[in-house]
């Protein structure tokens, strides 16, 4: 079966408070899970991997049948080259956090594909940062 995830992180400042939030899709448009983490402070880099490592982790702990695919769209360019080889990892932290997307990727069945959507395409995604920071920094208050 095919799958479609949105993933999204985000953060207050650069470093600043940060979330990530993922939607995902069955082959016929439903949406099977929404997931949104406070992770603390971090890049909008790093949130990004973390929404895919979540993500990800849905996958592994969620056994839904067969699967053969799934389809991550994110709104993050940088991200997505780097995944897909295109770019090099410079940064440590970013190393570290793309082995462990690779070890997760090993550990769920079926192929990985991650592709650049436009940022108004992954709105469903971004709310889910936005509510997850907010409702935290107000916490903090």
């Amino acid at each position: 079966m095919n799958y479609s995830v949105y993933c999204d992180g985000g953060a207050r400042g650069n470093p600043g408070p940060a979330g990530v939030g993922f939607v995902v899709y069955d082959y016929s448009g439903h949406v099977l899970a929404k997931g949104a983490r406070f992770i603390g402070r971090a890049t909008n880099n790093v949130a990004e991997y973390r929404a895919v490592v979540e993500a990800l982790k849905w996958f592994k702990t969620n056994r839904i049948g067969e699967l053969s695919e799934i389809r991550f769209h994110l709104d993050s360019m940088l991200v997505v080259n780097q995944l897909n080889g295109l770019y090099k990892i410079k940064n440590s932290g970013l190393r570290e956090l793309i082995i462990t997307v690779r070890q997760l990727e090993n550990e769920i069945e079926g192929a990985v594909f991650y592709q650049h959507v436009p940022r108004e395409k992954n709105k469903e995604a971004d709310a889910l940062v936005n509510q997850i920071i907010k409702k935290n920094l107000t916490a903090l208050v």
